[in-house]
């Protein structure tokens, strides 16, 4: 659990915390430890060779927390109970100062779980953002059903859903539909900003902008496993998605976006530009997947530079004649600018 909160998270608050309650438990067993090492028979114990198929594995980093924090408590729990039986005079103590670390470790493994986000697969390499007021050729649906089908280089993989004015019940009832296209596909839906409509949709997250709900309470509500992803205009804001546990992060605005506000919230025209992307993929440890966003079509990728893993579209397809078509140019471009071609 430490070494995710030190390595993977580099969240030095919770390493605190993990820290003090591993000291807590040492100096609450001491002296009942070494005893119990003289106890210690690793050869004749039935309980080595007893073992499950989930032991073998471990679903990547996330998974690995996930099995140290149950275990902990096992541990804790076990030792607690173990520590009851007499002489009560050392039994008791022990067991009450067990119980407290256990009660504190259960904080803190919620806090860490949160943290390493829902472990959900978000390795898009194109979302389209829809907005029906930006589809000038064709309806929202047609482009978003284009998009989905793309050329020979294939099609977006994610749709956004943002519609900032649109209220609950039709905006349920439109990401409804989105879902249901989506999924025949093999592509996942993203609602902007509203997680109560994600979870009615049966969308699959949550994207919440910097003025928009927090990463912890979007969480709250969408639960651990829907994608929650965050705009980030800078690296404070990345290195808190990281800490908050958000699955992706919207990097940019890379260049002048023609929706109304920029994803990242602003609303002065200031932008993080193609050097921001470059830092985040930079920076150590690493942080939430990136999809670049603001103002990208096809001609501008380039500019971008070879490391760029996803973007986001809006405008570029919503108000094309072809979407199809854009969305076919968008994967090439960005296909070739991962080779270095």
């Amino acid at each position: 659990m430490e070494d995710g909160a030190r390595f993977l998270l580099d969240d030095q608050s919770l390493c605190v915390r993990i820290k003090r309650a591993r000291h807590d438990l040492a100096s609450a067993l001491q002296g009942v430890l070494h005893d119990a090492i003289l106890q210690r028979d690793t050869g004749g114990d039935v309980g080595t060779s007893v073992t499950t198929q989930q032991e073998m594995s471990r679903a990547g980093g996330r998974g690995v927390v996930v099995a140290a924090g149950k275990r902990v408590g096992e541990a804790l729990r076990s030792i607690e109970e173990w520590s009851k039986p007499p002489p009560p005079a050392s039994g008791r103590s022990v067991s009450d100062a067990v119980e407290k670390i256990r009660y504190a470790v259960y904080d803190i493994e919620r806090d860490l779980v949160i943290a390493m986000g829902s472990g959900r697969d978000v390795r898009w390499k194109l979302m389209v953002v829809i907005t029906e007021k930006l589809c000038t050729h064709h309806s929202w649906e047609e482009v978003a059903r284009l998009a989905l089908e793309g050329g020979q280089g294939g099609g977006a993989d994610c749709l956004q859903l943002r519609e900032k004015e649109m209220e609950g019940g039709e905006l349920v009832e439109r990401a409804g539909r989105l879902v249901e296209m989506a999924r025949g596909f093999g592509a996942q839906v993203i609602i902007n900003d509203r997680a109560d409509v994600a979870v009615a949709a049966g969308a699959d997250g949550v994207h919440v902008g910097q003025g928009d709900l927090s990463v912890h309470d979007a969480r709250k509500i969408v639960g651990m496993d829907r994608i929650v992803g965050v705009s980030a205009t800078n690296i404070v804001q990345a290195e808190q998605a990281l800490r908050d546990g958000a699955d992706y992060c919207g990097v940019g605005p890379m260049f002048a976006t023609d929706t109304k506000r920029s994803p990242g919230g602003r609303t002065d025209g200031s932008l993080a530009g193609p050097g921001f992307l470059r830092e985040y993929m930079a920076h150590t440890p690493g942080l939430p997947y990136p999809i670049a966003i603001g103002g990208i079509n096809a001609e501008k990728i380039g500019q971008l530079g070879s490391g760029v893993y996803g973007v986001a579209v809006s405008s570029a397809v919503c108000g094309a004649e072809g979407p199809r078509e854009v969305c076919e140019s968008l994967l090439h471009q960005l296909c070739a600018e991962k080779q270095g071609v």
